[in-house]
């Protein structure tokens, strides 16, 4: 077993460190290239190198900034970094999936000191380790829902700045003005964007990739469409913002009329392990056949992937969207 632990890491360190290799090196050399060309024109032009940075906007790398090398080709770094952006968040996606390797690799050999079968440790560890994944798309949830709920009364404000004769880019002026968090802080990207020299419509697609919510989307494509064909977009909006009202209005009755199916769910989702749990104090015996027993294990690995997989299609169900 010693063998396999020293065997295992040893691998892992030897996959790692080839796949920064191959990945950095060739970053490395364009980046020689490009330097050694901008050396060669400051050269011919006379230009002395400064103290002073440059004008090129660089990404602050985080404490894991080699993973981003790593895990690039799958886009699962991009994929990270934009629900951190979406969530608000102050972290880097590099800095996460280090710390969900830490979690996964620690808890591997603490259960190791208890649960002796190697797939039931790996499910585990694999559960806690994407507890800061989890995280950051719960906060991501949230404030996307506290985004959707905050629509409507900014519709409303950028409607009535229309009619008192103001142009587009006023309207979104307002709303970045008077508007709440997280709407405000949105809005006030998009004016800080127009004023760096972006125009209406880019900075309004960079609004809708930073936001995917399909009632923003609308309010985007009728903004557009009014700056397009010069037609009067007030009456639309006004339609979109009592939709917008209504959609949710409705989506509230649904929870409240399906709360006790949604118990229901949570309390059949949750009573294998509250009995898993209870067995362990009570009759340890009968845990210590699926934990220690190789046949067990089995039956345990697979008891575990059908609770999670039935956990994930009963949240679908009592999730519907509207």
């Amino acid at each position: 077993m010693g063998f396999f632990f020293v065997s295992f890491i040893i691998f892992s360190a030897a996959f790692l460190a080839a796949g920064y290799y191959v990945y950095r090196v060739p970053q490395q050399q364009a980046a020689d290239v490009l330097g050694s060309r901008l050396r060669e024109l400051r050269a011919r032009n006379g230009v002395r190198p400064s103290g002073r940075g440059d004008l090129v906007r660089r990404e602050e790398r985080g404490s894991f900034a080699f993973l981003a090398e790593v895990f690039s080709w799958g886009g699962v770094v991009g994929r990270i970094q934009k629900w951190i952006q979406q969530g608000d968040l102050k972290y880097r996606a590099t800095d996460i999936i280090g710390v969900c390797i830490i979690l996964l690799v620690v808890f591997y050999f603490l259960l190791g000191l208890f649960i002796p079968q190697i797939l039931i440790r790996i499910l585990f560890s694999a559960l806690i380790g994407f507890i800061p994944v989890f995280f950051v798309l719960q906060k991501r949830g949230a404030r996307l829902a506290k985004f959707e709920h905050q629509l409507p009364e900014s519709i409303d404000l950028f409607n009535r700045s229309m009619k008192a004769g103001h142009n587009i880019q006023s309207g979104l002026e307002t709303i970045s003005t008077e508007a709440a968090d997280p709407v405000k802080q949105e809005f006030k990207k998009l004016m800080e964007e127009m004023s760096l020299g972006s125009t209406l419509d880019a900075a309004l697609h960079n609004l809708g990739e930073r936001i995917p919510i399909i009632d923003l989307k609308f309010f985007i494509t009728g903004l557009i469409l009014q700056r397009q064909t010069g037609a009067n977009m007030v009456s639309v909006l006004e339609n979109l913002s009592t939709l917008v009202r209504e959609r949710l209005a409705l989506q509230e009755k649904m929870k409240a009329a399906t709360a006790q199916q949604r118990w229901s769910a949570a309390l059949l989702c949750g009573m294998p392990i509250f009995f898993a749990m209870a067995l362990w104090v009570m009759k340890p015996e009968y845990i210590d056949i699926l934990v220690n027993d190789e046949v067990g294990s089995k039956f345990f690995a697979y008891a575990v992937i059908s609770e999670t997989l039935g956990i994930l299609v009963i949240r679908k169900l009592s999730s519907p969207k509207i």
